[in-house]
């Protein structure tokens, strides 16, 4: 998709708030446990090579990604760290991952099986055995299907054992019951493990902010880094995140709506008096929801709502009184005291913060600061 780099409209990433959330972590963190970064999403939405340099300079020790062309974009990207694919990655690339120094992540004795028919001799593949202890996505089900993946891999050389992991479905709850019964499923699989790979991990951000006891050797630090609480507002996170993302733009057009005109497609919004009008060249193609009618902006430090339905490529504002053309709008982030969160965005479209990041698009041009 073409950026737009001649229209006022734009993300704001704070570099510093992410290294700040980050270190702060890495802080809190016992001695012996790495911290890999998870960029996944074009790190959620914040640009992926960009906040892996900075993750580097915080002191990570590797990277998570979802997919292997995110792994291989680091590597062209000149990271020498290690990479772990969460996601299966089909076996035919094997071959692929082992050359470029990636790890797989692997849930059945099937895929392995297949894998080592694409490694040629001279590479080998670090395999990290995922384990679906509750989530119900990924992984290995049954300790003796562990049992056997193990013996599988101490069998063939071109493998390396190198992790295991398990992932939390409520890990950000104020409930912990389904959380005690994961780590009761996870205590079973690890029972029949002969003895531990280099990399035990099982928590994501959520589980390193409230559950610490469960953090292994490591930790796959996700959307905290970006200064975004796991659990919404259900639970208050142990130290100050700073959210790194902020959205801008400008007042493109400003007029007066005369009373009784309407707005926008299916003209839902009509004027119950004369008043004033900015358009802003912001529309659901950037990944501003088109369901946000209704929600509200930031113009000096006053909120004002977005009128009439959100187009592709515009919306529309009620303005207090008439502003100039150019005048910026806070679509996201801080304004004279008053603040707009990503938080905010996703209670009003009844979603997660995770999803309003993530789905902006690459239309949006990336500015980065400080």
């Amino acid at each position: 998709m073409t950026i737009g780099i001649h229209r006022p409209t734009q993300l704001i990433i704070d570099q510093s708030a992410i290294y700040h959330n980050i270190a702060t972590e890495k802080s809190r963190l016992k001695p012996g446990v790495e911290l890999f970064q998870v960029v996944k999403a074009d790190g959620y939405g914040h640009g992926l090579v960009q906040v892996a340099k900075i993750a580097e300079k915080a002191g990570v020790t590797g990277f998570c990604v979802a997919i292997l062309d995110e792994a291989l974009t680091l590597r062209e990207a000149g990271f020498n760290l290690p990479i772990l694919v969460l996601g299966i990655t089909e076996p035919q690339y094997a071959d692929l991952m082992a050359s470029h120094h990636i790890s797989a992540t692997v849930g059945s004795i099937d895929w392995l099986e297949e894998a080592s028919r694409y490694l040629i001799e001279e590479h080998r593949l670090a395999i990290h055995l995922a384990l679906d202890t509750g989530m119900g996505r990924i992984g290995f089900q049954h300790p003796e299907e562990l049992r056997q993946a193990v013996q599988y891999l101490d069998q063939k050389p071109q493998f390396n054992f190198e992790g295991i992991f398990t992932h939390f479905s409520k890990a950000d709850a104020a409930d912990t019951a389904y959380f005690q019964h994961q780590i009761d499923r996870w205590k079973a699989f690890m029972a029949v493990l002969p003895y531990r790979p280099k990399y035990v991990h099982v928590s994501n951000s959520a589980t390193s902010l409230w559950h610490d006891a469960c953090n292994g050797n490591m930790i796959r630090y996700g959307v905290a880094a970006y200064g975004l609480n796991p659990s919404g507002t259900e639970l208050t996170v142990p130290f100050p995140l700073q959210p790194a993302m902020s959205l801008k733009t400008k007042m493109v057009f400003v007029k007066k709506l005369l009373k009784g005109y309407s707005v926008s497609y299916g003209a839902t919004y009509t004027a119950q008096e004369d008043e004033w009008v900015a358009t802003l060249p912001i529309g659901y193609a950037d990944g501003y929801e088109r369901r946000l009618q209704g929600f509200h902006v930031l113009v000096n430090g006053e909120f004002c709502e977005i009128i009439g339905r959100v187009c592709m490529d515009q919306l529309m504002i009620r303005l207090p009184r008439q502003f100039p053309v150019g005048t910026v709008v806070t679509v996201v982030g801080e304004d004279h005291g008053k603040t707009i969160s990503l938080q905010d965005v996703a209670d009003y479209c009844g979603t997660i913060h995770y999803e309003i990041a993530c789905g902006f698009t690459q239309r949006l041009k990336r500015t980065y600061i400080n």
